[in-house]
């Protein structure tokens, strides 16, 4: 991060370098602190799958419709797409890349997807895992129908939804024997 007098405080915080425009912002990732520099302009998602090479997130519609973008925001999902870099600065983020463990063992709502068949082409994917991580986080046991509501602001054209539905509840199911 700039320090001192040599730069200009911008949004979030973060402080531009006036020689080369850009801002210096840090975020953890996955748990691990980064430092960057960032135009103004660049987005959240960008930032990750270009500066930081987490290219796990994807980006779809670029619009914010589809959710392939999704990530945790302070534990909040968000869609990468289209929120700036230099709003995150400061904030924990945690993409597809972060939600397994260290160790390398896949979290309840991964497991959940590969043993319901919830993918196909996998491109939705990431963005339906962080979304379902923090819905589950927020409600541990949905119903069917709720489960249809925590996945329905993302989209998928290769399912047809119901394998994604079985593995949220799959994921709630698993999650509960878990902290068993």
């Amino acid at each position: 991060m700039a320090s001192g007098g040599d730069g200009a405080m911008g949004s979030g915080g973060a402080v531009t370098n006036p020689t080369t425009g850009l801002f210096d912002i840090r975020l953890t990732v996955n748990g691990t602190l980064h430092a960057v520099s960032v135009p103004a302009r660049r987005l959240l998602s960008d930032c990750l799958r270009h500066d930081l090479r987490l290219t796990g997130t994807h980006v779809g519609c670029e619009h914010g419709v589809c959710g392939a973008c999704t990530v945790l925001l302070d534990g909040v999902p968000v869609r990468s797409c289209l929120m700036l870099a230099v709003s995150a600065d400061g904030s924990a983020i945690t993409t597809v890349e972060g939600l397994a463990a260290a160790d390398g063992t896949l979290s309840a709502v991964q497991r959940a997807f590969k043993d319901s068949h919830g993918l196909q082409c996998g491109f939705c994917t990431p963005g339906f895992l962080t979304m379902i991580t923090a819905a589950l986080a927020e409600n541990p046991d949905p119903t069917p129908e709720e489960a249809r509501e925590m996945v329905g602001g993302n989209l998928c054209r290769c399912t047809g939804y119901q394998n994604i539905v079985t593995a949220v509840l799959r994921a709630a199911e698993l999650t509960r024997a878990e902290r068993a």
